[in-house]
């Protein structure tokens, strides 16, 4: 990518959604500081289409997955959003319009989720189009909540609904396989473009909860990853997972579908671990920032992690979680 053309597409798509760290993007660094009392959690995500995203997918769409992924992330740290980077490896022969739609794109979730665009770059690829976002969050000094803070007796509680996104894919990837209604054609493939970061249970969070960690590669290998970080082991409940209705009709379809829907990737809900005694303040402050929560599971002592099906025997999985490499 030539000089011109790259400082032509700063100026004209991304200088406008620029925050006063950003300096206009017109320097080669941000300027960022924390708050008085707080600390930065940071996090990054890379995207890469065929992978993450399908090729054909809209821009607009492209550029909300992206910051989205990485709020998660800093949702489940109960950090509050400040700033990005976006870096952008281009292929050739993006016209004006998918510049336009992900601007526009980009620009909406800013403005919805309260975050600046401080840098970045863009570059020229032989290969498919690729981005990473690194998003920096606030937190108060020694308030973040890592993934290794859970402690045995914890329930175990996660947000939303399980696996709409990963039926989702099913969905866009064959879509002859299940004879699904509308609505729930539409609800699954909605997810998987477009999730909700769960950025209203940060209070809760920072307030309550041992660890945290979102679901961004399946429950069961999350869950997994989290409870190892901890050193500890657990007994989920598998009929207590909270599946949307859309995905009871797809169950109902094809139930062999069911470890799908609990080891596929892109939920970006969140696994909190709480004590006993805060359980009942936690869920009255999840419910009054409007996100459904849903107890399934115990923290225990040893390493053992025991998925329980409905008639108590236990459950093994093929592929607990969805693998990068």
């Amino acid at each position: 990518m030539g000089a011109s053309r790259e400082h032509d597409l700063i100026a004209r798509y991304f200088a406008p959604l620029a925050g006063p760290e950003g300096l206009g993007l017109l320097d080669d660094a941000a300027l960022l500081a924390p708050r008085a009392g707080h600390e930065w959690v940071i996090t990054t995500d890379a995207l890469v289409a065929g992978v993450h995203f399908f090729a054909d997918d809209p821009a607009e769409i492209i550029a909300g997955k992206a910051l989205r992924v990485n709020l998660s992330d800093l949702a489940a740290k109960g950090a509050r959003p400040r700033a990005f980077t976006l870096a952008l490896m281009l292929p050739q022969g993006l016209e004006p319009g998918w510049f336009e739609g992900f601007a526009k794109g980009l620009g909406a979730d800013m403005a919805r989720f309260g975050i600046a665009l401080i840098g970045g770059d863009t570059v020229a690829t032989t290969g498919p189009l690729a981005l990473t976002i690194t998003a920096f969050g606030e937190v108060g000094e020694g308030r973040m909540v890592t993934r290794s803070g859970a402690v045995s007796g914890d329930a175990i509680y996660v947000s939303g609904t399980i696996g709409d996104a990963a039926l989702g894919l099913v969905c866009l990837k064959s879509p002859d396989r299940l004879a699904l209604a509308a609505r729930h054609r539409r609800h699954l493939e909605a997810r998987y473009h477009r999730p909700e970061p769960r950025m209203a249970l940060g209070a809760a969070l920072r307030t309550h909860a041992h660890a945290a960690m979102d679901v961004s590669d399946g429950l069961v290998g999350d869950l997994g990853r989290l409870l190892a970080a901890s050193g500890q082991g657990g007994i989920i409940e598998a009929a207590a997972v909270p599946f949307s209705p859309a995905v009871h009709a797809a169950l109902s379809l094809e139930p062999t579908l069911e470890e799908t829907a609990l080891t596929g990737g892109d939920d970006y809900e969140i696994i909190s671990c709480v004590p006993p005694h805060a359980c009942s303040a936690f869920e009255q402050d999840c419910a009054r920032a409007g996100v459904k929560i849903t107890r399934i599971g115990v923290v225990q002592a040893h390493r053992l992690i025991t998925w329980r099906a409905a008639d108590g025997s236990a459950m093994s999985f093929a592929s607990p979680a969805y693998s990068h490499l």
